[in-house]
């Protein structure tokens, strides 16, 4: 099974890029047949601006351009999805929400024309969310952002174009803890990435028969 890992982090030698790279090792130490691509938004270079092209997309009036083709390719190739990214005022970065805005298109995430049904695209897809983050639980959930954080993320882009998340996780005190505790999260992460898939399609199976 193949992993498709998004990270989005201006700086190569950070933790979040060190994240990313354990869960790949991870998928590939739990079985040598699983493979993994980290696609490095900063460094790739991909422009996360939402223009007139993309306009044109969402209203149908043109196919993506080649930048947001390849990033669909991409995902299409792979049996699950992972975003790794670290947390910029209780959301995702710039970059990583820029990227959504335009690689999740009218026409590939989901079928919508004024006066026709909606329709989810993306069912196939399996997410996983490794969010980074220097505030402690406490703070999170005190202030309601761990929710606000799911409903945004996971129900408001994921669901809306029924892919399902199938696991979130939000590394905390990145700042203040030692980071071999969420570089041992991460590994473990991908150890269990594809156990999780694999149970979730015996499931869907067991239910359809």
């Amino acid at each position: 099974m193949h992993a498709l890992i998004v990270v989005a982090h201006h700086d190569p030698r950070s933790l979040t890029h060190a994240l990313a790279q354990a869960i790949g090792d991870g998928i590939t130490q739990a079985n040598r047949a699983n493979t993994f691509e980290i696609a490095d938004l900063a460094a790739e270079g991909f422009d996360p601006r939402f223009g007139l092209a993309d306009h044109a997309v969402h209203r149908r009036e043109a196919m993506p351009p080649a930048d947001v083709l390849a990033e669909q390719a991409r995902i299409d190739r792979a049996d699950a999805l992972v975003l790794v990214y670290p947390i910029y005022w209780w959301s995702m970065p710039a970059l990583l929400k820029g990227w959504i805005d335009r690689v999740f298109s009218n026409g590939w995430a989901f079928d919508y024309k004024p006066g026709e049904s909606f329709t989810q695209k993306l069912q196939r897809l399996r997410v996983h969310l490794v969010a980074l983050g220097g505030a402690d639980a406490d703070s999170f959930q005190r202030h309601g952002y761990d929710q606000a954080m799911v409903t945004q993320i996971d129900h408001g882009i994921f669901d809306y174009c029924g892919a399902r998340v199938m696991s979130s996780e939000r590394l905390l005190e990145s700042e203040s803890l030692d980071p071999k505790a969420h570089l041992q999260a991460a590994l473990a992460l991908g150890q269990r990435l594809f156990r999780v898939e694999e149970t979730s399609h015996a499931q869907v199976d067991a239910e359809c028969a």
